[in-house]
């Protein structure tokens, strides 16, 4: 069982050494690992902060954060004093978390679209067997890449609304370079209606007053597609 010098408790650190206080602050990055440890595990034992508490923990560890991971939580309860079922669980949450984390960056890299195949790749699983229209925009980088995408609006079987105002305010929030919008024709067919052709216009002559481009404008239908690009149309 591990044993922990008694020194500065918490409540005694400024407020720009607390670890909670210095996130807000500098943000989470500006942490240690031993303060980060301190805020999963939230409280440390009767004359002793949190903060020394990790500090010793990691000491145990080598410093190294990855073998403190593999250890589990039975383990982490045996060997630390003060490490009880609350905080076990909290830092394997912390630990599973991350590594869901690396694993669906992983599967999910952000893509890069060089033409109208690569829309459809990404945008036909999401809806071609649907029964109802779906909107969707593709926030793309300065080199090409997908950084977001937005479902904007659901609709019927022939149509669905879309709030440009509120497309627009997306693709601001996201910082977008340029974007390519997506939507998909339940009917099979995927030539583009009056209404399409409208609305892709209002589209674009609003994004360019805000410096964003708009790529093209892919419809999905079952095994066919329409790009806008493509028939220069653009």
């Amino acid at each position: 069982m591990n044993d922990y010098p008694s020194n500065t408790r918490i409540t005694d650190l400024s407020a720009d050494d607390r670890p909670r206080e210095k996130a807000l602050q500098n943000g989470i990055r500006s942490l240690s690992d031993a303060e980060l440890l301190a805020i999963i595990f939230g409280g440390g034992l009767p004359g002793v902060s949190v903060v020394d508490m990790s500090r010793s923990i990691l000491r145990d560890c080598d410093g190294r954060v990855d073998l403190l991971a593999r250890m589990s939580m039975n383990e982490l309860m045996r060997k630390y004093k003060g490490v009880g079922p609350a905080k076990a669980v909290s830092l394997a949450a912390a630990f599973e978390l991350g590594r869901r984390n690396r694993k669906q960056s992983a599967a999910n890299d952000d893509p890069v679209i060089r033409t109208s195949a690569d829309v459809v790749n990404i945008m036909a699983p999401l809806v071609e067997g649907l029964e109802y229209e779906e909107f969707w925009v593709l926030m793309l980088s300065r080199s090409n890449r997908v950084t977001y995408r937005r479902l904007i609006s659901q609709g019927g079987t022939a149509a669905t609304v879309v709030d440009v105002k509120l497309l627009l305010k997306r693709a601001i929030d996201c910082l977008a370079e340029s974007m390519i919008l997506v939507h998909n024709h339940p009917s099979g067919n995927p030539a583009p209606s009056g209404e399409d052709d409208l609305l892709t216009k209002r589209i674009a002559e609003g994004a360019k007053l805000l410096g964003i481009r708009v790529l093209d404008h892919v419809i999905i239908a079952r095994q066919k597609s329409y790009s806008y690009a493509d028939n220069a149309r653009l």
